[in-house]
């Protein structure tokens, strides 16, 4: 299959309003994860039979398998299983994380949802773990960078300060890699930017025989796998002719915008998971709002994420 990079001219947004038309009720906001997730036949959250049967008054629940014997919904075996939240309210958090380019802070969804501070993160976070940076490896020509996040050193409380150094001490190191042709970008949390950590990631993420650019640290060195060229950030050189990192300092920018001007905060504990976020937002902004939002409720199926393991 042919990749092909986003074109802004043949984007279809959706405003608000429009939002509101397309979901009126409870009902229609139900039928469209329904249509989304049983388009082959309806079948089984818990054990993937579709001998099942509708539920009278809906009660507990609005459908039974007569395979495991269960009562289930179209929530169940997704990141929305055992939420209370109604449909509706689902939609337009996952509109709004989908549209703002910089983030949702859950004091927003709160005031805009009318729900609480404490379930607006917990929707939040469970609607990140829909978004996917991808899985098929990235080709052609490359940028590979890696960025730390967290606050300085100097501005933490004496009691979390690690006296341990300045510069990079105390933040957590994010890596990313961004396809030139596509502008496809993956990205996680890293623990160190040792050599072996770095070139795992690398080779996890680009074809062999790939041409990759990085800046010019030292445990980039022996790429032997691919063709390398780097940018002697070291020196003050940001580009020589093809040989920069701008696509992926970009997306870096972006990401440090959101934690200053939305978030405030990134833990370590949930990092990745904003940072997916952002990865998988930026891959997706070549389709139609409505589409994203399809392609982000597809990835919340076959997931769960209870609040005791979010904060466990």
């Amino acid at each position: 299959m042919t990749k092909q990079a986003p074109g802004r001219s043949e984007r279809t947004g959706l405003s608000v309003f429009e939002l509101f038309e397309l979901f009126p009720d409870e009902v229609s906001a139900r039928k469209w994860f329904e249509d989304l997730r049983w388009q082959d036949g309806r079948y089984c959250g818990h054990c993937g039979s579709d001998s099942t049967n509708p539920v009278k008054n809906e009660k507990p629940m609005p459908f039974w398998c007569t395979n495991c014997r269960s009562y289930f919904s179209v929530k169940t075996g997704t990141v929305m299983q055992s939420s209370r939240v109604p449909f509706r309210k689902w939609i337009f958090a996952m509109y709004l994380m989908t549209t703002s380019l910089k983030g949702v802070s859950s004091m927003k969804l709160h005031r805009d949802l009318g729900i609480s501070q404490p379930t607006a993160w917990f929707m939040a976070q469970r609607i990140r773990e829909g978004w996917e940076d991808g899985s098929d490896l990235f080709c052609g020509t490359v940028e590979v960078d890696e960025t730390y996040m967290g606050g300085k050193e100097m501005n933490k409380h004496s009691n979390k300060k690690l006296k341990a150094g300045r510069g990079s001490v105390g933040k957590t190191i994010v890596i990313g890699v961004k396809e030139r042709e596509t502008k496809q970008v993956k990205a996680k949390v890293i623990e160190d930017i040792k050599r072996p950590t770095l070139h795992s990631f690398i080779g996890e993420s680009v074809e062999l025989g790939s041409t990759v650019y990085t800046d010019d640290l030292s445990s980039y060195e022996k790429l032997k796998d691919y063709e390398h060229g780097k940018v002697r950030h070291s020196v003050g050189e940001y580009v020589d002719e093809q040989i920069h990192i701008n696509g992926m300092e970009s997306f870096w920018s972006m990401l440090k915008r959101a934690h200053k001007g939305t978030y405030h905060k990134m833990s370590k504990k949930h990092l990745n998971r904003y940072v997916t976020e952002f990865s998988g937002r930026h891959n997706v902004r070549g389709h139609d709002t409505i589409m994203q939002m399809a392609m982000l409720a597809a990835g919340m199926i076959s997931k769960t994420l209870s609040y005791k393991k979010l904060i466990g």
